[in-house]
């Protein structure tokens, strides 16, 4: 695609503190090497967006082991980054905070604006998210109405219609209240519900698509009630965004079997 901004979306590493912790029986570490790994193959894609739930047991020691895996992926391209409900936003920023992670909430060329939007809420505790007032505030002065916009966030702001929807964006009114001053935004993108899926929210009067995004760590089952895996493995999605201001997407997923194959014969 001529002049395309290209982006790789992963999400929801759910790492622990040991490379051989399991979550709901699959090894999540293995997984999120995988991920990068393919990631690395490409060489068009121009940024990597993490759209957070790094860390699954809290540990100081999975945020190291998060950083230690990019570095050992060898992936050169700028990292951008957001915190998940999981995450603490401190840890985030001591451990990757060295190149290619970069600070920055906003990536923009002639046509476009990618703008990160923390959902981790400073006033709501516990796995809900939140677009804080300040956060909307930003939001609002950052958006060039001559451009389009494409806004990444950890928390999806409309209902997926299985159990994660008990802890979705709260108020999410007041913040498509906001997205809805503005033309210009094409679509969301986020992560937390552990499946890629394309809506078309009724909250949106400017036709904005959401895009979530597969997780590195597991799919969950949406039949379920709670937190259980799917047999699909991990998974990833890319943005493909033209100097016409149009966006196509993919999503891409990794074969468990080959990531079980490739452990065997050592090669991760």
């Amino acid at each position: 695609m001529n002049n395309a901004l290209i982006i790789a979306q992963i999400t929801d590493s759910h790492l622990f503190a040991q490379v051989n912790s399991l979550h709901c029986g699959k090894n999540v570490y293995q997984h999120f090497v995988s991920v990068l790994a393919q990631i690395k193959q490409n060489k068009a894609i121009d940024y990597l967006i993490f759209t957070g739930d790094l860390t699954q047991d809290h540990s100081e020691e999975s945020y190291q082991l998060f950083s230690l895996a990019i570095e050992q992926s060898k992936i050169s391209v700028p990292i951008l980054f957001l915190s998940g409900n999981h995450d603490e936003t401190e840890l985030l920023n001591k451990y990757l905070k060295k190149p290619p992670f970069v600070p920055d909430k906003l990536i923009q060329n002639n046509d476009w604006q990618i703008i990160l939007v923390e959902s981790k809420s400073k006033v709501i505790e516990g796995p809900s998210g939140r677009v804080d007032d300040d956060e909307l505030l930003k939001l609002s002065e950052t958006i060039d109405s001559k451009k389009r916009q494409l806004i990444f966030m950890h928390h999806h702001p409309v209902d997926v219609g299985y159990f994660i929807d008990k802890h979705g964006l709260k108020q999410a009114d007041v913040f498509w209240k906001t997205i809805n001053n503005y033309a210009s935004i094409s679509a969301i993108a986020c992560g937390h519900i552990h499946r890629a899926l394309t809506l078309c929210p009724v909250e949106s009067t400017g036709n904005v698509t959401v895009y979530t995004c597969p997780a590195t760590s597991i799919q969950f089952d949406p039949l379920a009630n709670s937190v259980q895996a799917l047999e699909q493995g991990p998974g990833y999605r890319l943005f493909y965004l033209d100097d016409q201001k149009n966006i196509t997407t993919s999503v891409h997923y990794i074969n468990e079997k080959n990531i079980n194959e490739k452990l065997l014969s050592g090669t991760i």
